[in-house]
Parts: C-alpha cells; sequence; structure tokens
C-alpha cells in the first residue's frame, strides 16, 4: 500500500510527526535532537499538552516555530458544567501566559475575530462566540474610542472574498495590540470531538483541517500578535471508521478473553461487558486474517484511499454538535470577558 499523508487535523499533537514521538524512545530522541520542547501535564481533569517549536524544530517537525497548547477533558460531556469551568480557568491561566511578553496589552486594543459559517453548526462556533462577546464592547468604549472590538466576518462561500482579506482590512483600520481569532477545527481522533482546546500563537489557515485551507492569519501576514483558539468539532469520516473498527476488535478481543477465564462463568447475562483494550488480539487471527493486526494508522489510510474519490467521502460531527458548539460559545466568551476584565482592570 502506497504510503499517504492523509491525516487531515489542525492538532498539532494529533499531527503524524507528534502521534510518532508518543513512545518513549522518540520521545526521548526529539528530546536530544533539539528544537521541539514537549510537556505533558494534569491540572485536575484537564490533560495540558504544551510544544513549543523553535527555528530547529520547524524544520524537524515540519510545524511553524511558535508555542502550542492543548487542553483536554477525554471524558467530558454536554452536561458537564464543572469540567467546562475547570477547562475555562485552564484557558485564562494560558492566555495570560502567551500575552505576558506583550506590554500594551493592559492598556491596548484587542480585537477579536470568530472564523466560520453560522449557517453551518459544526463551523459555528467562532461566529456564536462573537454573539456573546458583543455585549462587553460597550464596556471598553468612550470618547477616546475602543480597547476591544469584536467582529465575525463569514467565509468566502457568503462573501465571495477571502477571509483574511477581511480580516487584514479589519486588523489594518483598528491596529490592535493583539488579535485573537476563535475557529473551529479538524481532529483525526474521533475522541477528541469537542473535548479538546488548542491555543497557538503561530496564526491559523482557516478551513486547512478539512482540505480547504486559505490565506493565512498570522503575525507574519499581519504584523501583530495572534492568537488562535480552536475546538475540534469534525473528523475525517474514513478516521472515525477506524475507529469503529479498532473498537470492534477491542470489544472481540476482550470477549475471547472473558470466554477463557474461569470467571466469566459467574456472569449473570453474556450482555455484561467491560471492555479491554490491553486485551491479546492475536486471537482475532483466525478470524479476521493479518488485517486485525495492522496498525490503526494503516487501516485509516486504506479506509482514505478507498474513499478518496468516493460520495462516501466525508467529516463528520457528533450528534449533540448543537449542544457542543452552544456550549463552546458560552465557555470561551465568558473565559474571554474574565480575561480582557482581569487585564484590563490591573492598570
Amino acid at each position: 500500500m502506497e504510503n499517504y499523508n492523509f491525516y487531515r487535523t489542525d492538532l498539532l499533537d494529533e499531527s503524524e510527526e507528534m502521534v510518532r514521538h508518543r513512545t518513549k524512545t522518540e520521545k526521548n530522541r526529539l528530546k536530544d535532537a533539539g528544537g521541539v520542547a514537549l510537556d505533558e501535564s494534569r491540572l485536575g481533569r484537564v490533560i495540558l499538552t504544551s510544544v513549543t517549536v523553535d527555528g530547529e524544530g520547524e524544520k524537524t517537525i515540519g510545524k511553524k516555530k511558535g508555542s502550542y497548547i492543548t487542553l483536554t477533558i477525554p471524558t467530558l460531556t454536554t452536561d458537564d458544567r464543572e469540567g467546562l469551568a475547570d477547562m475555562s480557568n485552564v484557558l485564562i491561566d494560558k492566555l495570560d501566559e502567551m500575552t505576558a511578553e506583550i506590554p500594551s496589552i493592559k492598556t491596548g486594543k484587542i480585537l477579536l475575530i470568530g472564523l466560520g459559517n453560522r449557517d453551518v453548526t459544526p463551523d459555528a462556533v467562532g461566529p456564536m462566540t462573537m454573539d456573546r462577546l458583543r455585549n462587553i464592547v460597550p464596556d471598553y468604549y468612550s470618547d477616546e474610542g475602543g480597547e476591544v472590538f469584536v467582529y465575525a466576518p463569514g467565509v468566502t462561500i457568503q462573501t465571495g472574498l477571502e477571509t483574511a482579506d477581511f480580516v487584514k482590512a479589519v486588523a489594518a483600520e483598528i491596529k490592535p495590540d493583539l488579535l485573537i481569532v476563535v475557529d473551529a477545527l479538524a481532529a483525526r481522533d474521533s475522541s477528541r470531538l469537542c473535548r479538546t482546546i488548542q491555543l497557538t500563537d503561530t496564526g491559523i489557515h482557516p478551513g486547512s483541517g478539512v482540505g480547504n485551507s486559505r490565506k493565512e492569519i498570522s503575525k507574519e501576514t499581519l504584523g501583530m500578535p495572534v492568537i488562535a483558539i480552536g475546538i475540534p468539532t469534525v473528523v475525517d469520516g474514513p478516521v472515525l471508521i477506524a475507529d469503529a473498527i479498532d473498537t470492534m476488535f477491542g470489544y472481540i478481543a476482550s470477549k475471547i478473553n472473558e470466554k477463557e477465564s474461569p470467571s466469566s462463568r459467574l456472569s449473570v447475562t453474556p450482555w455484561l461487558h467491560t471492555e479491554n483494550k490491553d486485551a491479546d488480539r492475536s486471537k482475532l487471527l483466525p478470524i479476521f486474517g493479518d488485517w486485525a493486526s495492522w496498525p490503526h494508522e494503516d487501516r485509516i489510510q486504506l479506509f482514505e484511499e478507498v474513499l478518496t474519490s468516493h460520495e462516501l467521502r466525508t467529516f463528520i460531527s457528533p450528534k449533540e454538535i448543537d449542544s457542543w458548539v452552544s456550549l463552546y460559545a458560552d465557555t470561551l466568551s465568558e473565559s474571554l470577558t474574565s480575561w480582557i476584565a482581569n487585564i484590563k482592570s490591573s492598570h
């Protein structure tokens, strides 16, 4: 099978290079090579991954120089207010860290941009966040002008103009000290959907995760600091198929192990099942052949190759996407409101 790089994702720690460096050997090799600093920790329920890439690291992993931070709660649900509050608190702390070296941030102008199409729910988190943030604009407006600006430019198919050109024009007029961009992202792992927030100071290529990359919005293109905040709301269809098959293989392997275990005779019903991800899958070979032993990435690649020119090639979002997008619009707007209030009140 020819090796294609089909892994469409906007999350740095899901990129092929970073996934490969999850093993202990590759982590050590990455550390020894220099150029990329990877730190993983836990703050309460939030799994925090921080990656710093310098000029040498940019050549090593092919990702832009800068800082990338992801916050994840794998068990997050739409009714988990405590979890969303935890994410919000960590987000505010990380925004403080990423803007600490902008001396004019306390007294300067902040431009908030929500990218995406409000008519397409998985892509609406940016515009919906801006809808909620408009309420704070009067609080930072005086006779001398405004300090906080909010804008949702829409997408090219709605306006006929490049989104980045809209943003550049607005930024040129306002001349903000900081531009914060909020956008929906694509993931390569279905378990990440709506359970992760990514922050980066490297800017953003709108639509890149779904193969529809537009002009870059970054410090290099605009001449001002840019922080991008993204929420993964869609996953490539073939990835979801591969995830489902991997789950099925884990389930069948677990059932085989349970059947061979004396304790399984104590089960009240055969429907009682707890998946064992470490179950011995070699016992699946007589049933499914060598395919059962393929690495997960190889199965994804197979489905990508098969479906690339097929009508089944699609991107998929969770069934609760309406609730997720609304919740994140609330969470991000509340986080940004608190963060702005804190920095503006401290000068």
